[in-house]
């Protein structure tokens, strides 16, 4: 399995430097775009996008979480909204689709949470029974941050197991 979109796949890394260039607007619809399409339980699509692009904005967002440099500088944040009866796995599946449809047109990302998703909410001026906890960072990557070889990861064999917990998977 060695196509391009397998390689994108293990190649997306999360980078927290960026330019301080704005997002091309066909960039930024992609992304969008790629958000809108993303599978979701009962294609049921319980949520909505933020997007952050005034600094004094970025900066009330980014005290509503910790380890927030990358939205600090990144000229943009999409923030994710979990719109009543959506699920964290959905917000997780649209965080990784951005990222990588970001990444084939050469803009950079970084997800982050918010973990004061209230000051989140008003901040971001959410309707009752909205949630935003998550967050992406987006922009054109800074110098000397192209991406690393692959590496850095446990073995399979440390992460799966066979029908019950601690039992070693002779497939991985």
């Amino acid at each position: 399995m060695k196509n391009d979109i397998y390689r994108q796949i293990l190649g997306l890394r999360a980078i927290r430097s960026f330019r301080p260039d704005p997002l091309a607007d066909e960039h930024l619809e992609a992304i969008l775009e790629a958000g809108r399409w993303t599978g979701s339980a009962k294609n049921a699509q319980n949520w909505s996008f933020i997007v952050v692009d005034e600094p004094g904005q970025r900066e009330a967002l980014a005290g509503c979480g910790d380890f927030m440099t990358p939205v600090r500088h990144a000229p943009l944040t999409i923030a994710l909204v979990q719109e009543p009866d959506g699920y964290e796995l959905d917000t997780g599946r649209l965080a990784q689709n951005m990222m990588l449809a970001a990444s084939t047109v050469g803009v950079a990302s970084c997800p982050v949470t918010l973990h004061r998703d209230g000051d989140a909410a008003a901040v971001l001026g959410l309707p009752a029974g909205r949630r935003c906890r998550y967050a992406i960072a987006f922009g054109y990557p800074s110098k000397g941050t192209e991406p690393r070889p692959l590496g850095g990861r446990k073995p399979l064999a440390e992460l799966v197991h066979r029908n019950r917990y601690g039992t070693s998977s002779n497939r991985a």
